[in-house]
């Protein structure tokens, strides 16, 4: 269940850093409403018993690394946080084969909408 909640707050974290530079950095609206759509699409029915087995105070990995305090400019930061969203949805994949599988191809879908979404964004905002 820890897996769950870290990884569902993850990929929202993730998406929604992703959403704020297209919405406040480049004033791209569809691109930032796809986002925040697909943000929104990143529930699971049980929310309230994963946020009961949350210790993040006892997690071991807390600590950021030096990588993930230096980006050298917004562009990095785009990358880094599309990817983690990608990888936290494969992980939720991943995981609920165990017990749900449409849940398990819900996140599926959201993996590839992220890749899709990553490759239209960066080939439309960041190149030209």
């Amino acid at each position: 269940m820890r897996i769950l909640d870290a990884n569902l707050n993850r990929l929202r974290e993730g998406i929604r850093v992703v959403e704020d530079i297209l919405r406040y950095g480049f004033s791209h609206k569809d691109f930032a409403l796809s986002l925040k759509n697909l943000r929104h699409q990143c529930r699971i029915a049980n929310s309230l018993e994963l946020l009961n087995t949350r210790d993040s105070l006892k997690d071991v990995l807390k600590t950021s690394t030096k990588n993930e305090q230096q980006r050298e400019n917004l562009k990095a930061i785009f990358i880094a946080n599309f990817k983690r969203a990608q990888e936290s949805a494969r992980v939720l994949e991943e995981i609920l084969k165990l017990d749900n599988t449409q849940e398990s191809e819900r996140f599926k879908n959201i993996r590839y909408t992220l890749y899709a979404l990553e490759k239209d964004i960066l080939t439309t905002i960041f190149t030209s």
